[in-house]
């Protein structure tokens, strides 16, 4: 049996095709029109928002789970870079698992470099480099 990550990026991948799409708005179009049929019904009503309502709350925890592994993977191919660079700061790895207090000073330190880099090219110096964060 597949695990609830595989289950769900693979119904994340297939609700996002256009054929999705189209049997959406063909539930849509189906419900406007019989809507006369039922003479707009409280029942009618129940039924399509309903529906609708459980639709959208499984799909909130579905595209988040997808979300989650897709940004974990991009996290951890953005340590190996950092690792793999000559001169990178491994300092840099996992940031994402820091407290807010340590993320905002380091990126109070990069943004001070990318200050000093724009006062230099108004000097008319080169921004390029590896300035010590």
């Amino acid at each position: 049996m597949a695990s609830y990550a595989a289950m769900a990026r693979r119904v994340a991948r297939w609700c996002g095709r256009p054929v999705t799409v189209a049997m959406a708005v063909a539930f849509v179009v189906g419900w406007t029109v019989t809507g006369p049929i039922f003479n707009y019904s409280d029942s009618w009503q129940l039924v399509a928002n309903t529906v609708t309502n459980v639709v959208t709350f499984l799909m909130v925890f579905l595209i988040q789970s997808s979300q989650d592994h897709d940004t974990a993977a991009i996290q951890l191919k953005l340590d190996e870079l950092i690792r793999a660079t000559n001169g990178a700061h491994n300092a840099l790895l996992d940031l994402e698992e820091l407290d807010e207090k340590t993320l905002d000073s380091f990126r109070a330190r990069y943004e001070q470099l990318a200050r000093l880099a724009r006062q230099g090219q108004v000097a008319g110096q080169a921004d390029t480099g590896s300035p010590e964060a």
